[in-house]
């Protein structure tokens, strides 16, 4: 059975963040029960990155891309989340797809276009509601990662 490889170590001042937000991705992958397939991916951003002679920005710049690259990946293959993955992004979905709409009624209603914006933190608080509620449930069934995504 494979494994996920080890992170090489590094001393870069400037990529040092990323980089232990990264190797703390692969703690919690190596955790979940992930197929052959998704593991040999895996494996196979963390070479690119042990094997790279980048430094500073462009280092940051391609950790930063493996780890969004293995996110994607793994939320669509296992549905394996971070720790508030729904609530960014259904709090964005609520902003645009729930508050205009709910801003242009009030501003229609009202007569003045001018108070469109007081739809914007209505549909911010509606999307926040669904994606907290949607990152509990991912808690229960045991598939959030313990680790937020900070870029």
């Amino acid at each position: 059975m494979m494994e996920i490889i080890e992170l090489k170590q590094r001393q870069d001042s400037k990529a040092a963040e990323i980089y232990a937000q990264f190797e703390m991705l692969l703690k919690e992958l190596r955790k979940k029960e992930l197929s052959q397939n998704s593991i040999g991916s895996i494996n196979s951003y963390v070479e690119k990155i042990n094997a790279s002679a980048f430094e500073g920005n462009d280092l940051k710049k391609l950790v930063k891309q493996s780890q969004t690259s293995i996110l994607k990946e793994v939320e669509k293959e296992h549905k394996i989340v971070a720790k508030n993955y729904y609530r960014n992004i259904w709090m964005l979905l609520g902003f645009t797809a729930f508050g205009l709409p709910i801003g242009m009624l009030f501003g229609l209603s009202i007569g003045n276009m001018g108070m469109l914006g007081v739809g914007l933190p209505i549909g911010m608080v509606i999307g926040l509601a669904v994606g907290s509620s949607m990152d509990k449930k991912a808690l229960a069934e045991g598939r959030q990662m313990d680790l937020e995504i900070k870029y």
